[in-house]
């Protein structure tokens, strides 16, 4: 009995306040949901806008889009090659646009001003429920790809070169999710914490450019996740015969 009371008190630790709504028998993240969505209807509303008078020679809102549309078809095609890139953009685009998104809501909006019942509003990138949500998908993308691209033959990378190296292999498709999840949660939360803390000690001249470097590493944290998305897809499409 004492065992059981001790492990439902080590399952019920949880690190500062968080806003839950119950569904049934489900509790779902309120925060992250609020806060992700708000972020959707701004990428949504923004794609609508600079996207609902094409020209064929583009001019300010359009000009912009089409710049972003290349810097991430660059992504996918260095990443995963020039013949089989185009179907994957608008998976790395969107993983690209959410994550930086995301990580600019947390940067950029003065969430502590909105009150909660329980918790308080924040990037829903320095949740780790989102980034292994996020790693997850990537990691299921890559297993579509290899086996899109090559069959059940896909299956033979795991004992090349040699068969003694299938635990080793197998074990890598569990590190690269979790790699990702971690280093994205991990950055995005420290970024927040750093911000915090001076804006408490210093509240004046010290934040603003703590925020415009977090701007920055916020920015360099959706490239690389994007980019080793498209890396570990180019991988797995590569022949294994």
């Amino acid at each position: 009995m004492g065992q059981i009371s001790s492990n439902m008190l080590l399952s019920a630790v949880e690190v500062g306040k968080h806003l839950y709504w119950t569904i049934g028998n489900y509790k779902l993240h309120g925060q992250v949901f609020i806060v992700s969505w708000l972020v959707i209807a701004v990428l949504i509303t923004a794609a609508f806008v600079c996207t609902r008078n094409l020209e064929r020679i583009p001019k300010k809102e359009q000009n912009f889009v089409e710049f972003v549309l290349e810097f991430l078809q660059d992504i996918a095609r260095n990443q995963i090659g020039e013949h089989e890139y185009r179907s994957w953009v608008p998976y790395i685009s969107t993983i690209f646009l959410f994550i930086l998104g995301s990580n600019w809501a947390g940067a950029l909006v003065p969430w502590k001003l909105i009150h909660l019942p329980e918790g308080e509003l924040a990037a829903p990138t320095n949740d780790i429920n989102t980034t292994v949500a996020l790693s997850l998908l990537t990691s299921g993308a890559y297993f579509y790809a290899g086996l899109s691209k090559n069959g059940l033959g896909y299956f033979l990378r795991y004992i090349q070169p040699t068969p003694i190296l299938l635990p080793i292999n197998i074990l890598e498709d569990f590190t690269k999710p979790l790699s990702l999840s971690f280093r994205l949660f991990g950055n995005i939360l420290a970024d927040e914490l750093v911000v915090s803390v001076f804006t408490l000690l210093v509240p004046i001249l010290i934040p603003l450019p703590v925020m415009i470097l977090g701007l920055f590493a916020s920015s360099i944290q959706a490239l690389i996740f994007s980019t080793l998305s498209a890396a570990y897809i180019g991988e797995a499409m590569e022949g294994h015969g």
